[in-house]
């Protein structure tokens, strides 16, 4: 490395997440603060984003597809063959939060990744809020404009588009939304979970109506009336239409299925619907598997930048002539369906040997 060994992270005056109540004008005001063309700022819409990562349905739903990548088996190969100077690297616990952090800006829209001088690989993720694409620089300050350009140090990988927010600026509402549905839902069980007690005593019997009133408040903390038995009492609570909470399920349902659809592309490899079959389940998957090749893609793309081979050079490793690449796997229902069809054409046009070790790895 060309610069000063310190670490830049500890430069940076770090605060705390703002923790406070967040709800859809929030995030609608973050996201045209961020979305300026003049001096945008994303600390407010990543505050939205961390407070939404509190949804345990979008929390699974982003490992789901981070670990259907880190999951995959990667390799170094050179001149057709695998280097195994390279395994315990791809193997290393810093080298999966490098595959994380490359995943993480489909989620955030950027990543930072700040590598510390020395004989090992250490990598340390750099707070996104002080990321300033537009400016080209680590903040000192989150809300500032006065930083680090760190075009100028090769330990500093910054990933991501410049004026990309990521899949959160549009997953942000649904569980924003959802919080509120179960608040709902919440709110109508302590209303309704239990039965309503009502008392009644003779409208001019004071003493009676103290005495009741004392025996409720000794009972329990479930919903009582006292009323006098001249009043007709009738509760217009909804119960009739909304008697088992369904309408606050189908909504939180349904919101669950945008999230889904957008993170994953379906529904059905997350949750289980009344009406799905196989058909429409093993549709799903390939749509599924489809988004997991273009991030494998993605991801071994980044991998093989000439960014990153100066870092690893840095640390002693050579990548010349060499590049990372994941290992294919093979769809079985479908190599079973397309060797029946070229075992007929190989029959009056060979294949070479090439065609069958690229299509069936053997």
């Amino acid at each position: 490395m060309h610069h000063s060994p310190n670490i830049i992270i500890n430069d940076l005056s770090i605060r705390s997440i703002d923790r406070c109540k967040k709800d859809i004008s929030t995030w609608h005001s973050a996201l045209q603060q961020a979305e300026q063309t003049t001096n945008p700022n994303r600390c407010r819409l990543y505050d939205v984003y961390e407070d939404v990562l509190l949804d345990g349905h979008l929390t699974g739903l982003l490992a789901k597809r981070m670990d259907a990548v880190l999951n995959k088996e990667l390799c170094f190969v050179r001149q057709g063959m695998r280097d195994p100077s390279f395994y315990s690297l791809i193997q290393s616990l810093p080298f999966r939060s490098i595959i994380r952090g490359i995943m993480e800006t489909l989620f955030w829209g950027i990543s930072g990744l700040e590598f510390v001088p020395g004989k090992q690989l250490q990598v340390l993720s750099l707070p996104r809020k002080h990321i300033k694409p537009h400016l080209g620089i680590i903040a000192y300050d989150q809300h500032g404009d006065e930083g680090i350009a760190y075009a100028h140090y090769p330990n500093i990988w910054v990933l991501g588009n410049p004026i990309d927010l990521g899949l959160l600026a549009k997953c942000a509402p649904y569980s924003l939304y959802k919080r509120g549905g179960l608040a709902d839902w919440a709110e109508f069980v302590e209303l309704f979970g239990q039965p309503v007690r009502i008392l009644k005593y003779d409208a001019y019997d004071e003493q009676t109506r103290e005495e009741l009133k004392r025996i409720l408040e000794a009972s329990g903390s479930a919903l009582a009336l006292i009323l006098p038995k001249q009043v007709d009492y009738e509760i217009k609570d909804g119960k009739s239409s909304n008697g088992d909470g369904q309408l606050q399920l189908s909504f939180i349902k349904a919101l669950n299925d945008e999230l889904s659809i957008l993170i994953l592309g379906n529904t059905d490899t997350t949750t289980v619907s009344a009406s799905s079959g196989y058909a429409q389940s093993k549709i799903h998957l390939e749509q599924q598997f489809e988004i997991t090749k273009s991030d494998v893609a993605m991801v071994q793309a980044m991998l093989n930048t000439k960014a990153f081979a100066h870092i690893l050079a840095s640390y002693g490793y050579d990548t010349q002539g060499g590049q990372f690449q994941y290992s294919k796997e093979k769809d079985i229902d479908y190599l079973r369906k397309r060797i029946e069809i070229d075992s007929m054409i190989h029959q009056f046009q060979p294949f070479p040997a090439s065609y069958w070790a690229s299509v069936y790895g053997v």
